[in-house]
C-alpha cells in the first residue's frame, strides 16, 4: 500500500481523531497495515473501530457464513446478511466508512497453510479473535516467531459483565477455561515471549450440555473495541520509538569537520 504523503490534508472523518492522536498518529494508522483472523462477536466490533480509526490496510480472514443466531451480538449480522461471507459484509462497510482503506479478505479458516500468505501480507499487528483452540495456538506461535506484535482473545461467551475484562499477560489470566489451556501449552511448548490477551475476569456461567454457548453483544462487543484500541496506541507507541531510534542514531553519525579558518592559513 502507497503511504499516505504526510503534507496532504487529513478527510474530515479523521478531525476529531486527530484532535485526539495528533495528524502523526493519525497518519501512523493510515500507513499501517492489520490482520483481524475471526470476524464475529469479538472480531466484527474490533475491525469496525479500525476501519473508523483510519487503519489504512486491514487484512480479514474468517470462513463463516451469516447465521440467524449471530444477530444478537455480531456487527456484520443482519436479516438482509444471512447466508452472506462475513468478510465479504464487512469489506462493504468498511468501503462505506472510509472507501481509501484497503481491505484485502480470505474466506476461509486460519490454519499453517495460510502462514506464508499470511507473512506476505506484512502485517504491523496481529488481532487473534480466532475461536479454535487450535487455530489460536498456530497463529500465536506464527506471530511470535516473525516478531509481529499479536493480542489474543481469550473466551468472551457465558459473561455478563463487560466491566471485567482486561488486557494482561497470559500468565496472569485466571477464571478463564480458554487461557488455563493455552497457559500449558505455553509451557509445553517451552514458549518464553509474552503472549498478550484481553481476558475477562468474570468467571462463566455453567454450560448446559448439548446447547449452544449463551452470550450477547455486551462483553464480546467490549472485548473487540478494547483490541482495537490496543492496537492503535501500540502501533502510534512503535512508531514513535522507531522515530526517537533514527534520531539517536543520526546524532551518533559522525560529522565532517568544519572548515577552519586558522588551520587553513597554517597549510
Amino acid at each position: 500500500m502507497e503511504k499516505m504523503n504526510e503534507a496532504q490534508p487529513l478527510d474530515v472523518s479523521h478531525k476529531r481523531s486527530a484532535l485526539l492522536f495528533g495528524e502523526d498518529g493519525i497518519r501512523v494508522l493510515q500507513n499501517s497495515t492489520v490482520l483481524v483472523a475471526g470476524c464475529g462477536g469479538v472480531g466484527s466490533f474490533a475491525i469496525e473501530a479500525l476501519a473508523r480509526s483510519g487503519v489504512g490496510r486491514l487484512i480479514l480472514i474468517d470462513k463463516d457464513t451469516v447465521e440467524e443466531s449471530n444477530i444478537n451480538r455480531q456487527l456484520c449480522a443482519l436479516q438482509s446478511t444471512v447466508g452472506q461471507e462475513k468478510t465479504a459484509i464487512l469489506k462493504r462497510r468498511i468501503a462505506d466508512i472510509h472507501p481509501e482503506t484497503e481491505v484485502i479478505t480470505y474466506a476461509g479458516f486460519y490454519d499453517r497453510d495460510l502462514d506464508d500468505w499470511v507473512l506476505a501480507q506484512k502485517p504491523d499487528y496481529v488481532l487473534d479473535c480466532i475461536d479454535s483452540i487450535g487455530s489460536k495456538k498456530d497463529l500465536i506461535r506464527l506471530c511470535l516467531d516473525h516478531d509481529i506484535p499479536i493480542l489474543s482473545s481469550m473466551g468472551m461467551a457465558r459473561r455478563f459483565d463487560p466491566t471485567k475484562i482486561e488486557i494482561t499477560e497470559l500468565e496472569k489470566t485466571k477464571g478463564d477455561p480458554l487461557a488455563k489451556i493455552l497457559r500449558l501449552w505455553k509451557r509445553k511448548s517451552r514458549i518464553r515471549k509474552k503472549i498478550m490477551t484481553v481476558c475477562s475476569t468474570e468467571i462463566p456461567m455453567d454450560m448446559i450440555p448439548g446447547q449452544p454457548l449463551p452470550s450477547a453483544i455486551f462483553v464480546p462487543a467490549s472485548a473487540g473495541l478494547l483490541m482495537a484500541s490496543k492496537c492503535t496506541a501500540d502501533l502510534q507507541k512503535a512508531a514513535r520509538k522507531n522515530e526517537q531510534a533514527d534520531a539517536d542514531s543520526a546524532e551518533k553519525l559522525p560529522h565532517a569537520p568544519e572548515d577552519n579558518e586558522a588551520g587553513n592559513e597554517l597549510e
